[in-house]
């Protein structure tokens, strides 16, 4: 289902949902009727049980370049509290989701762009790609998430250089860093993609679900409180068809047959 007039775009492979940023001409800079949009897209996805993975990109030049500067410009406090509010909703239900998210990025991913990318478990990137976290030349701290998964997927001191310097990077340096998983050829990059997010939508989706809330609360728990959430989760993954699925498979030897449940 997609329409052209749409600020995002949304499709349907299978058991893959992508969500695609539409508003090309502004290198898909987010305004309050994309973040609306996404949350809705996202909420919508979340109570569809056949969605077992999302990818996110943009349409046109880039992935995204930012937030609309001139809805902040008209409005900077006002504007940003309605950007913010879709978007950071957007962003909790994505995070609590079984499906894994993967990010394909080409182009720029700036500002909120960047703090979005960050937040998917999986980001393969087009050769050329730049980055910049960007705020700080605006005059103003992150949003969206950069805060919590910056220094979690690069280090403090790393983190900081990226956020205070506000300096570009190019694709490879952000592959050294750890800020992406993979740097391909831009012709080859959706097909990649899409052989990844096939690859998890076949896989077990409730276990997914699991490790990313443990990998993402991992630094917030100490190691008995870890070991108490891994014990919950492998129980409740313990319940579900895959994991009889998958241990009759191994009995068997040959590949497990997963269906998400």
């Amino acid at each position: 289902m997609t329409d052209d007039e749409s600020s995002l775009l949304i499709g349907r492979d299978g058991a893959v949902a992508t969500l695609r940023f539409n508003r090309p001409g502004a290198l898909n800079a987010i305004d309050v009727p994309m973040a609306e949009a996404l949350l809705a897209a996202v909420e919508q996805l979340a109570a569809d049980s056949s969605v077992r993975a999302v990818v996110l990109s943009g349409a046109g030049r880039s992935f995204m370049a930012g937030g609309d500067l001139a809805t902040l410009q008209a409005d900077p406090v006002g504007g940003s509290a309605a950007l913010l509010k879709p978007l950071n909703a957007a962003l909790t239900v994505l995070n609590a989701m079984n499906a894994p998210l993967i990010a394909q990025v080409h182009g720029v991913a700036a500002g909120a762009g960047l703090s979005l990318m960050l937040q998917a478990d999986f980001v393969f990137v087009a050769e050329g790609t730049r980055f910049n976290l960007a705020y700080v030349n605006l005059g103003t701290s992150c949003d969206v998430g950069a805060s919590w998964a910056l220094p979690r997927l690069v280090g403090l001191r790393r983190a900081l250089e990226i956020a205070m310097l506000g300096e570009m990077l190019d694709a490879s340096a952000a592959e050294r860093m750890g800020l992406v998983n993979r740097v391909v050829p831009a012709a080859a990059l959706e097909a990649e993609v899409m052989a990844l997010a096939q690859r998890l939508a076949n896989g077990p989706t409730v276990a997914y679900g699991h490790l990313r809330r443990l990998m993402r609360g991992a630094f917030d728990r100490d190691l008995p409180a870890q070991l108490q959430a891994e014990t919950e989760a492998f129980r409740d993954c313990a319940g579900t068809a895959d994991f009889k699925a998958g241990i009759d498979a191994f009995f068997a030897k040959k590949p497990a047959q997963f269906s998400g449940r």
